[in-house]
């Protein structure tokens, strides 16, 4: 069976992918399955977390930033259960073969107005996959969330604009998700039981009933 594949993508920076990215593929590595992560970012933060890890990843993460991913993917990936795709900002032909390459994209969103504006440019190259794949999935992730504050409602009443449905599971604003990173790891593996874990772990169970 061929793998599913995830991506993370927006074309603004900062909003998150990659921390997401590796928190997601270590929750599905975390149900024994085997995850490839892909990092397609030119900057490479997925790869220099990978290196920075004083024991082995608990998934392999490559560096693939290129418009042919689409072409790659499948041979790369061939002996994987699901492969998770850290999308790089502003790169529009990368971004647009890691559409072609995916099952699903997940858009990332701070709960900010100009993310709300940004996101008109991946949607556009959403619907344009959609084209040549009819069956695409596609959702907004609140991310960075404040918490005790009314900014996620309002940022998904301003993404009910578009013809994608914004997840429930939103992921909040945590020190943990810093702090994991500083060290080469996720929050799997400092606090399993966290909310930042928990919320994680929501996400991972909704995203993967997406998948028909």
């Amino acid at each position: 069976m061929a793998p599913v594949v995830f991506a993370f993508l927006n074309q603004k920076g900062g909003v998150g992918k990659t921390t997401l990215a590796l928190h997601v593929a270590h929750a599905l590595a975390r149900q024994r399955q085997r995850v490839l992560l892909v990092d397609a970012d030119p900057q490479g933060s997925a790869l220099d977390w990978a290196d920075s890890r004083t024991l082995g990843a608990p998934f392999p993460v490559v560096g693939l930033p290129k418009a042919s991913l689409h072409k790659e993917l499948p041979q790369l990936g061939r002996d994987y259960h699901a492969i998770i795709i850290d999308g790089s900002p502003r790169v529009y032909d990368v971004a647009r073969s890691a559409i072609l390459a995916s099952h699903v994209v997940l858009i990332p969103v701070q709960p900010s107005p100009y993310d709300v504006w940004a996101s008109d440019h991946i949607v556009d190259l959403i619907d344009e996959a959609r084209i040549y794949k009819p069956d695409l999935k596609a959702a907004f992730v609140i991310n960075r969330r404040i918490m005790n504050t009314a900014l996620g409602r309002d940022v998904k009443s301003a993404l009910a604009d578009y013809p994608i449905p914004v997840l429930k599971s939103a992921v909040s604003q945590r020190i943990l998700f810093a702090e994991s990173a500083a060290n080469g790891q996720t929050v799997f593996e400092i606090a399993p039981k966290h909310p930042a874990a928990q919320e994680i772990q929501s996400l991972v169970k909704e995203i993967q009933g997406l998948i028909p």
